[in-house]
């Protein structure tokens, strides 16, 4: 069964523009692969439409009030369920932005820690090893939020920031283990799929894109995006 949405119309129309060209563009199996992402469900949760039989069966919405990502929740059941995901390619709604909307009051913490989780449920067990891609902020915010079982998995990190490569590898330092874990970093050429890509798309004037791009990696197989 599957949760079908559609394009939309932002009002007023340059509010979240990354995120907007994002939802509108996505090419239908990325309706999947980028899932894991920092901008949620893949289709917007005001164009959903789905049987009431699949929503009984899925749901219902988590209602434990403010600060509650009910429809990332809803929308990771639905995928565990083994629902689909399918974009109507019309611009069907006008979806209005405001500075008080409820989204506004869920954590950016709480939204991460259910991230974290379902990318090491659903994507992780499929990998042997992998290599987060960007040494920076996130991509060590991401090794150090995983289990110690998925941390073990992670071969390196790998960037263009020739500082960071200098410095050779990353000591996670608050590990318990002894010694503690270093991992490798590297240029991103120099790195081996698949990748966790911890870098914002639409931010580098194309640059990360042109990167990835370069590679000739198939997304959902040697690549998921994260950030």
């Amino acid at each position: 069964m599957e949760i079908i949405g559609c394009q939309v119309r932002r009002e007023p129309p340059n509010s979240t523009e990354r995120y907007t060209r994002w939802i509108n563009q996505l090419a239908s199996d990325q309706l999947l692969t980028q899932v894991f992402t920092s901008h949620g469900p893949t289709v917007v949760m005001p164009t959903w439409f789905c049987s009431r039989a699949w929503f009984s069966h899925v749901g219902p919405f988590d209602e434990g009030g403010q600060g509650v990502p009910e429809d990332l929740l809803f929308f990771y059941s639905h995928l565990r369920k083994g629902g689909g995901v399918v974009r109507v390619d019309q611009s069907l709604l006008i979806y209005r932005y405001h500075p008080k909307a409820a989204t506004h009051s869920v954590l950016e913490t709480t939204i991460w820690t259910h991230r974290v989780r379902f990318l090491e449920e659903r994507a992780l067990p499929h990998w042997a090893a992998f290599t987060i891609w960007n040494a920076g902020r996130q991509g060590r915010r991401l090794y150090r939020s995983l289990t110690a079982e998925s941390r073990r998995k992670v071969v390196a990190f790998c960037d263009v920031d020739e500082n960071k490569i200098k410095k050779g590898f990353y000591s996670y330092e608050d590990s318990e283990e002894r010694p503690k874990p270093r991992v490798p970093i590297l240029h991103f050429r120099a790195a081996r799929p698949p990748f966790v890509i911890c870098v914002k798309l639409d931010l580098t004037g194309g640059a990360f894109e042109d990167n990835l791009r370069s590679l000739h990696l198939q997304e959902g197989r040697d690549f998921l995006h994260f950030s």
